[in-house]
Formats: C-alpha cells, sequence, structure tokens
C-alpha cells in the first residue's frame, strides 16, 4: 500500500481507534492522544459500525458519479475507429471530440500508439545442433575516432568531422555463439569475400566446418565472389526475410555485446587503438566470457575437449 508520507492515519492506526473506542475511550479523548481532528475519529468509527476491517482500508479518489464523463457508446466509437488506423486527429474531427480527450481515451484502452494495433509476432527461437551447420555473418559501421568522442565526455561542441567510417565484419556460430571478428575500411563485395574466406579458415583452425551461411539482403553478400566461394566450399547460402532482421538474431545480439563491451566500453584515443583491443576481448569472449544461452559456458566449451589445450594461447 502506497501511503502518503503525511499522512496521520495508517490502517493500522485506524484499527487502534476502533480498539480503544471499543474499551470506552471517548472520540475527542482518542482524537487529542493521536493529534488528529475529532471528525476524522468518528468518520473510521462510523467505516467500521457500517463496513467492519474492509471498511478501515483506504478507497479510490474517483468520485461514484462523473455527469460530464465522456459516454459510453462515443467511448466505443473512439476504439473502433482507431482499431481502423484511424489517428488521433482524424478520430476527434470526425466525432466532434476534443483532441485531448481523443489521446485520454486511447491512452486508457492502451491503444495510444498505432503500433500497439499488430503487436509482434512471438519469438521464434532456435538453434542448431552442431557447431558449423549454421554461421551466421553481418556488417556494423562505426564512425572512426579522431579524438575521446561526445560518448564519453557528453560534450557535443569538439567534434572530428569527415573522418569517416570503418566496418565491423562478425561471424558467429549458431551452436556454439563461438565468433569471429575483424575490422575492415569497407564492405564491399572485394571485402566480404576475402573476411568470409579468413573465417571459414579461422573455424576450420578450431575444429569447425562450415555447412551454412545466413546475411541479410545487403547487395555484397549477393555479390559474384561471394556467390563463387559458397560454391568452393559447398556452402548454403541462407538470405534472411526483407526487413526482418529478427531473422539474423544472433549475429544483431552479439554486435550489441560488442558494442557494449569493447567499442563504447572506454575512451581510445583513436580507431586504430581501438582496433588493437578487439582481439583481447574476442579472446575473452570466445574463452572466458560466460554465456546465458549456453548455461554459464563459454563458447569454446562446445568445442571437442582435445582441441582446448592446442588452441588456447
Amino acid at each position: 500500500m502506497d501511503v502518503h508520507q503525511n499522512a496521520r492515519t495508517t490502517p493500522h492506526s485506524r484499527e487502534k481507534i476502533v480498539a480503544r473506542a471499543l474499551r470506552g475511550d471517548s472520540a475527542r479523548q482518542i482524537a487529542e492522544d493521536l493529534e488528529i481532528c475529532e471528525s476524522t475519529v468518528r468518520k473510521w468509527l462510523g467505516r467500521y459500525a457500517a463496513e467492519g476491517r474492509e471498511g478501515l482500508r483506504d478507497r479510490s479518489c474517483r468520485p461514484h458519479r462523473s455527469p460530464a464523463a465522456t459516454p459510453g457508446p462515443l467511448v466505443d466509437w473512439v476504439e473502433r475507429l482507431r482499431r481502423q488506423r484511424w489517428t488521433g486527429a482524424e478520430i476527434a474531427a470526425r466525432l466532434q471530440v476534443g483532441r485531448a480527450t481523443v489521446a485520454r481515451l486511447l491512452h486508457r484502452r492502451g491503444l495510444g500508439r498505432l503500433r500497439t494495433l499488430d503487436p509482434p509476432p512471438p519469438a521464434r527461437r532456435y538453434q542448431w545442433a552442431h557447431p558449423g551447420d549454421l554461421v551466421h555473418l553481418d556488417v556494423k559501421k562505426l564512425g572512426r575516432i579522431g579524438r575521446v568522442g561526445h560518448r564519453i565526455t557528453g560534450d557535443r561542441r569538439h567534434r572530428v568531422r569527415g573522418i569517416g567510417w570503418e566496418y565491423v565484419h562478425v561471424a558467429i556460430d549458431d551452436a556454439s555463439r563461438l565468433a569471429y571478428v575483424e575490422v575492415l575500411p569497407t564492405e564491399r563485395a572485394a571485402e566480404v569475400t576475402a573476411f568470409l574466406w579468413r573465417a571459414l579458415a579461422w573455424f576450420r583452425r578450431h575444429g569447425i566446418r562450415i555447412r551454412r551461411i545466413m546475411t541479410d539482403n545487403a547487395f555484397a553478400y549477393g555479390a559474384t565472389p561471394v556467390q563463387a566461394l559458397c560454391r568452393a566450399h559447398q556452402l548454403h547460402h541462407h538470405r534472411i526475410r526483407p526487413y526482418t532482421p529478427r531473422t539474423n538474431g544472433k549475429a544483431e545480439r552479439f554486435i550489441q555485446t560488442l558494442l557494449r563491451e569493447w567499442a563504447y566500453r572506454r575512451p581510445y584515443p583513436s580507431s586504430a587503438a581501438r582496433t588493437r583491443a578487439l582481439p583481447a576481448w574476442l579472446h575473452y569472449y570466445n574463452w572466458h566470457r560466460h554465456h546465458a544461452s549456453l548455461h554459464g559456458d563459454s563458447p569454446v566449451s562446445c568445442l571437442r575437449a582435445g582441441n582446448l589445450v592446442r588452441l588456447h594461447i
């Protein structure tokens, strides 16, 4: 129960009022001892006589009657038009009701935003059984660093403009969450092809043969060099449905972790310093970071035990 900080009576003290009254104390004496009005004491005694202990609880401040309230049929019409994707301004003009009234009614019905009319579909989680069955690929664009930026200092007055971008290419295994990352100057087909070739070799050194890859619909992933590399290594290339990045959710979620724990974790004096810090963080992620989806184990724990000592360098 949320009691006002200046409240003189609470349900517990009201029960004491009733108890003293039942012992024979007068309302005036009880009021003087508790430093409250005599009318307050009589009010709680009256409620107790009419409703018992339930009458000592706080009641809603809402009045019993609201003659000026919006009629129920009009409220139903507001909801009906909203479910037909009418805007608040259109509903107000059509029903001759104030826009503030329409906004309040829509908020009360949980329809304040149009997106609530189409709730997102339930998450469909999946995980392939063996490492290499599917590897997710994605690219994240990062601004180059000329000096410590506003994300750290909070000062937007001094910026290094026109410094350009660099691109973080990621490959994460669906079953083990083992990740391979590179920072490259572009996201063109040549860079993507070279990254995929090195990722295949890196996973192979860890005892993983990749059989499928999943990407978004970026132009570079559909380019001829990438497709030729997939055919040469017998990779099945799955592309997600347009405008549904959740299909490639493991890569998206890994990028969030990458940005939070590496890219924006501390102030870097330059882009080169940030890139130099990547291998150490990636080693920590693959070998030592506890992963919730792996029951607290690290990604490397999903590999064959014989590879652990040989690969841990």
